[in-house]
C-alpha cells in the first residue's frame, strides 16, 4: 500500500529542486499534493506531471497564507521547503561585517518568516484532526557557521529550533503533530548547476566542491525525498523535535587517519 495514501500534504518551494522532489515522491506514495510557489510556470508544470495542484504564494507573505488557509482549511502534511540563498538577488557581499541590513532581512523573512507561518498554518489545519506532520527544510548550515552567508546560516539555525519548539507545543496540546527538520549538505540542485557549469571541466569542480566529505559526492534530490516521506509517513510517529542530517557524513567529523 503506498505510504501516503488518503493523505493531503503541501510543499512550500515544490516547483523545482529539492521541492519538486518531494512533491513528485509524495505523490508516487499516494498523497494529493498542492505545490505553493512564487514560480507559476514551473510549478503549475510540476503540478500537471505529478496530478496534483498549484497555488501561488509567497511564503513569508501572511495575506497570502491566509488566503491559502481559507481555500485548504484541512491539511495531513506539510513541508516548510521555501527558500533563498540571498545571492538570488544581490551577488554581496553576504559576510557579518559587510552584509546589507535589507538582504539580511529579505533572506530571513523568506526562510524564517516562511517557514514560521507554515508551521502556524500547518497546526491550525490539523489541529482539528490532532495529528499531522510537519518537515522544515533547514540546512548543513543551520549548524555551522558560514561566513559568506551570514543571513542564510542564521535563518536556518533559527529554522531548526523552531521545529523543536513547534514539536514540544504540540506534543504539549496533546496532538499527535510531529515537527521535524531536515538538514541538507551539498545537494545537486538548479543552485548549485549554475555554479558547477556544464563544460569540459564539470566533473573536476564537482570533485573540487565536495572534497571536504567524506563519501565524496553530492546528494541527490531524491535522496532528500526519501528522509522527507519517511517523517511524513506512519513509519516515524514517534520521531518529533528531531533534526535529521543528510551531509554524506560532512558533520560527523574528519575522515583523515591519525597518520595522514
Amino acid at each position: 500500500m503506498p505510504k501516503l495514501q488518503n493523505k493531503t500534504a503541501l510543499v512550500t518551494g515544490g516547483a523545482r529542486g529539492i521541492g519538486e522532489a518531494i512533491a513528485r515522491c509524495f505523490a508516487h506514495e499516494g498523497a494529493s499534493v498542492i505545490i505553493a510557489d512564487i514560480d507559476c510556470e514551473n510549478g503549475q508544470r510540476a503540478a500537471k506531471e505529478i496530478g496534483g495542484r498549484f497555488f501561488e504564494l509567497d511564503v513569508s507573505d501572511e495575506a497570502g497564507w491566509r488566503a491559502f488557509a481559507s481555500a485548504n482549511p484541512h491539511m495531513d502534511i506539510v513541508v516548510n521547503n521555501a527558500g533563498i540563498t540571498g545571492f538570488e538577488d544581490s551577488p554581496g557581499p553576504h559576510d557579518p561585517e559587510h552584509a546589507s541590513l535589507a538582504n539580511w532581512h529579505r533572506v530571513h523573512a523568506v526562510n524564517l518568516d516562511g517557514t514560521f507561518l507554515g508551521c502556524r498554518y500547518a497546526i491550525g489545519a490539523m489541529k482539528a484532526k490532532g495529528e499531522g506532520a510537519i518537515i522544515n527544510i533547514s540546512s548543513r548550515s543551520g549548524l555551522v557557521g558560514i561566513p559568506g552567508a551570514a543571513a542564510h546560516a542564521s535563518s536556518k539555525a533559527a529554522i531548526r529550533n523552531h521545529s523543536k519548539t513547534v514539536a514540544l507545543y504540540c506534543a504539549q496540546q496533546g496532538w499527535r503533530i510531529r515537527c521535524n527538520s531536515i538538514h541538507p549538505a551539498a545537494i545537486l540542485t538548479p543552485m548549485w548547476e549554475a555554479l558547477i557549469g556544464d563544460g569540459p571541466d564539470r566533473e573536476a569542480r564537482m570533485a573540487t566542491m565536495v572534497a571536504d566529505t567524506p563519501l565524496r559526492r553530492f546528494g541527490t534530490v531524491e535522496e532528500v525525498a526519501a528522509l522527507a516521506l519517511l517523517l511524513a509517513s506512519d513509519d516515524a510517529t514517534y520521531i518529533t523535535g528531531s533534526e535529521l542530517h543528510l551531509d554524506g557524513g560532512l558533520l560527523a567529523g574528519s575522515a583523515a587517519s591519525p597518520g595522514d
